[in-house]
């Protein structure tokens, strides 16, 4: 008797991770889905909020609750973190301190060293970034070819509801107003919302789907 979950299966396993990914295109800075959605992902600076003054924090506050109340449209933040290798940096600071003839300025960068090696064994040092991802459904193409496009989304192959031209522009039309209305209001904080390239996006999808292996401590984290 044969038991089918455990037998041999009669096909290999061919499927490639482009495969899986549910990107179809990426083009003119957006973001082609195999589903005939779309997404256009902006960066966006950071604001120190703890430096700012009382009177600044308040006025900070009130424009991003100014920012929230103006969504019509679904909004995703993305906040992305990554160990931070500093080891460069460190041998940065290595050589610099053999240039260093005062005293008084190598004993105080001996000192930086020791609070930047002490730092790091007690906590992480982290990179962060932070995206802003509006979405265009497939929904907005039409109601027919979206839910045939949503039950081929299992399949292997797995074409456009619409030429790929067609989607590009109605994609722009619908995303392109929503992204100048963020940044706008991104204004108002001092915060700057710049919209991924092609090569951007390219680089942030392969970070996110190959992330770097760990970084091994050096003998100066010891």
């Amino acid at each position: 008797m044969t038991i089918p979950f455990l037998s041999t299966p009669d096909k290999a396993i061919t499927d490639t991770t482009q495969d899986l990914l549910p990107i179809a295109d990426i083009t003119d800075g957006i973001v082609i889905y195999k589903n005939g959605g779309a997404a256009l992902i902006m960066e966006s600076t950071s604001l120190n909020f703890g430096l700012l003054s009382e009177r600044e924090q308040i006025a900070v506050i009130a424009s991003y609750a100014g920012l929230l109340n103006s969504f019509n449209f679904p909004v995703q933040i993305v906040v992305r973190s990554q160990k931070k290798d500093i080891s460069n940096y460190m041998i940065y600071l290595e050589e610099a301190q053999k240039k260093i003839k005062n005293p008084k300025l190598l004993t105080l960068m001996d000192s930086y060293k020791k609070f930047i090696q002490e730092a790091i064994k007690k906590k992480n040092v982290l990179s962060k970034k932070f995206y802003i991802v509006i979405l265009f459904t497939p929904y907005e193409l039409g109601i027919a070819k979206s839910i045939i496009s949503t039950f081929r989304f299992s399949q292997s192959v797995k074409p456009l509801p619409y030429p790929k031209s067609y989607v590009i522009r109605k994609a722009k039309i619908a995303l392109f107003p929503k992204r100048d209305h963020l940044i706008r209001q991104a204004g108002r904080l001092s915060i700057k919302l710049k919209q991924l390239t092609n090569e951007d996006l390219i680089n942030l999808f392969y970070n996110v789907y190959n992330p770097e292996p760990p970084v091994k401590e050096r003998d100066i984290f010891a």
